[in-house]
């Protein structure tokens, strides 16, 4: 193994809106070389290849093959021995709004073998996942589904930016009939989110290649019918309408009687869910699925997919961090799991859920194809430090279920309010609707979701109240003053 230490004091990165000032280039034999263009503020790695060449260059056949290369700019599943730069410690620090200096930050360059997890292939439209195709990447649209026109030009947006497939959201009858004015109008491979609407998926199959169910929220809606029953309903749906199923388990929204199995253990309650509806689609016939576990924490996401992997290795991932939030933290968050689990070979499918206005959606495909270059590339670049030390604010993407479109402005000003309390270990989670606002905020310290004229507040599972968009920030700020001093008082008592 060749290791190569590096640390850089008060040096600021540009990575997705993050100043960068140090420039760090590793040949073939591992050796420091300069950067041809120190000025440009950007951190160039040029890993080394074992294969082919000797050494990579953006362009270079041999690296674009690493992971398989195709024209769609996809990972595809051709292995081969490469050098990783993986990030071993960093400690930051924030210094203004979008803008982080790192204290120091240290690199080692390994030895490594990465190679695609060979897992069965699912068709989802005119794509596959899975089966050693290319890694797809997917988003989903934030318009309000009845409004045909936004929804269609945002599908089609996504679509040109990169996005594989396209998730709508659809919570009535009246969005299932949007819904197939949008198939018409849009080349997109659509997906549909039904969350606890599942008896819709009648009338939305005919017209999307993939449905997405949580099996957390089967069993809220009709919980006098056996979730087995509405497993069955799903699969005899999709098979008669040609359409792929994920099962997706989101860690706010855990079935409560397995949650309650495995105590603290939340990703042990996640995999067990996935597993159960897995051995589910299986008894029934239907392998035309993939699972994704995603959680707001990128820690839980690597082990959750890491586990379910090493049990059920032939079954494609979807892979997630749920409530990444806003963007730069969002996406290096989400680059922290991807590339912990790319690397090992995880994953078959990606989607970067960051809170960005309407507008903006198309980022999170960009994003998402520029963490899956830069994983070709060998370039890592999941350099901050998200553990247990610092404020964490988590906000889930925006979509079509947003009730007041100040949701993305609200979750920036919340950002820019707890500049001060960047060093205090507290979790924030501002969330833009009753469907996961309820019980994905459980977890906080503090939690805010958003309805249609107020914002409710909490202290985890503690309703404090509802308050009005323009009274919600001086409200916070005093919860949040009220239990910084209390822990600080806890402290000193110790």
């Amino acid at each position: 193994m060749v290791e190569l230490y590096q640390k850089y004091a008060g040096s600021d990165f540009e990575i997705l809106g993050l100043n960068v000032d140090v420039a760090l280039g590793l040949d073939v034999s591992g050796e420091e070389r300069a950067s041809s263009s120190p000025s440009k503020k950007s951190i160039t790695w040029w890993p080394s290849w074992t294969r082919k060449r000797g050494r990579h260059s953006e362009t270079s056949t041999s690296s674009r093959r690493c992971f398989g290369w195709n024209r769609a700019g996809r990972l595809g599943n051709d292995s081969s021995t490469i050098k990783l730069l993986t990030p071993l410690c960093v400690s930051s620090k924030e210094t203004e709004s979008r803008k982080r200096r790192a204290e120091e930050i240290e690199y080692q360059a390994v030895d490594k073998m990465v190679t695609r997890k060979l897992t069965r292939s699912v068709r989802i439209g005119s794509i596959s996942i899975g089966g050693g195709e290319p890694i797809a990447v997917q988003s989903m649209c934030a318009t309000k589904t009845q409004d045909v026109e936004a929804t269609t030009a945002q599908a089609e947006a996504l679509r040109k930016a990169g996005a594989a497939v396209v998730r709508i959201a659809v919570d009535s009858s009246k969005d299932a009939d949007a819904l197939k004015a949008i198939r018409e109008r849009t080349e997109a491979n659509l997906s549909v989110d039904l969350q606890e609407s599942y008896r819709l998926a009648e009338e939305v199959a005919p017209f999307v290649d993939k449905i997405r169910y949580n099996p957390g929220h089967l069993y809220h809606h009709e919980k006098s019918r056996p979730v087995r029953d509405k497993v069955r309903y799903l699969v005899d749906v999709a098979a008669e309408n040609d359409c792929a199923l994920r099962v997706g388990v989101n860690c706010g929204s855990v079935d409560p009687a397995i949650s309650e199995k495995f105590g603290d253990d939340s990703v042990g309650a996640m995999v067990a869910s996935a597993i159960e509806h897995v051995n589910l689609l299986e008894e029934f016939g239907f392998t035309r699925y993939c699972v994704s576990l995603k959680d707001s924490d990128p820690a839980k996401v690597v082990d959750a997919n890491t586990r379910f992997a090493e049990e059920r290795p032939e079954i494609p991932l979807h892979l997630g961090v749920t409530e990444a939030g806003l963007p730069p933290d969002g996406v290096l968050k989400t680059r922290i799991a991807f590339e912990q689990l790319l690397s090992q070979g995880i994953g078959d499918t990606i989607r970067v859920s960051l809170t960005l206005p309407n507008p903006r959606k198309p980022e999170e495909v960009e994003v998402g194809h520029q963490i899956l270059n830069d994983i070709d590339a060998g370039r890592f670049r999941s350099v901050p430090d998200f553990g247990n030390d610092r404020l964490n604010i988590i906000s889930c993407p925006s979509c079509s279920r947003v009730e007041n479109e100040q949701f993305v402005e609200l979750a920036e000003k919340v950002r820019d309010l707890t500049v001060y309390a960047q060093e205090h270990a507290l979790t924030i989670a501002v969330m833009g609707c009753r469907v996961n606002g309820p019980g994905e905020t459980d977890d906080a310290d503090l939690g805010l979701w958003c309805g249609p004229r107020l914002v409710n507040l909490k202290r985890r599972t503690e309703v404090v109240g509802a308050f009005s968009y323009e009274e919600i920030l001086p409200r916070l700020r005093e919860e949040l003053d009220q239990l910084i001093e209390k822990r600080a008082s806890s402290r000193l008592e110790v």
